[in-house]
């Protein structure tokens, strides 16, 4: 009786694990995406590159993923990667100093920002912005992967808004797409 219940709500076992032809088909339809994520990540097309053949790599050889958590799993691994790969940590002074983004391109009246003003930002700062705000992670799963607290990664986060809006109003409509552009 309990292990026809436990079939019932986890399934019989077969087809519950991702497969290669479904992470193949994943970075099929997201290639532009986690490129994007990569790279604004990294900051280099080069380092980009190397962690998004080594998240293809880690996703090749990986057979413990539930088929409903592949693509997020996917993300993690390329943000594990470009964590390993530029090793962001948190400023340890209370400075409360900006850096100096002011002759950074933005693209006027629109009140958006150019990827070369959030490629300006700190390392630490960055990742903060780019996991939390551009790809909606929560701040708890954001200071998880970075090895930090999560007041680190509320101070990273006003920092960057902080150092965007000073350049250019940030407006981000309610309804906005997560995806981006470079």
């Amino acid at each position: 009786m309990a292990e026809q219940a436990h079939t019932q709500i986890f399934g019989s076992g077969e087809n519950q694990y991702a497969t290669s032809e479904d992470f193949r088909k994943i970075l099929d339809e997201d290639l532009n995406h986690l490129y994007q994520l990569s790279f604004l990540l990294t900051t280099d097309h080069q380092k980009a590159e190397r962690c998004f053949v080594d998240s293809i790599e880690d996703c090749a050889n990986e057979n413990g993923v539930f088929r409903e958590f592949a693509r997020p799993w996917t993300k993690r691994v390329l943000v594990e990667n470009a964590i390993r790969e530029l090793k962001p940590r948190p400023r340890r002074s209370n400075s409360s100093a900006l850096p100096s983004l002011r002759n950074q391109r933005w693209s006027g009246p629109t009140g958006h920002f150019t990827v070369d003003v959030l490629l300006g930002l700190a390392d630490f700062d960055r990742f903060v912005f780019v996991l939390c705000v551009l790809e909606r992670y929560r701040e708890n799963d954001c200071a998880l992967l970075l090895g930090c607290s999560a007041s680190q990664v509320r101070e990273a986060w006003t920092r960057a808004i902080e150092t965007l809006s000073s350049i250019v109003q940030v407006v981000v409509p309610a309804n906005s797409d997560r995806r981006y552009a470079i």
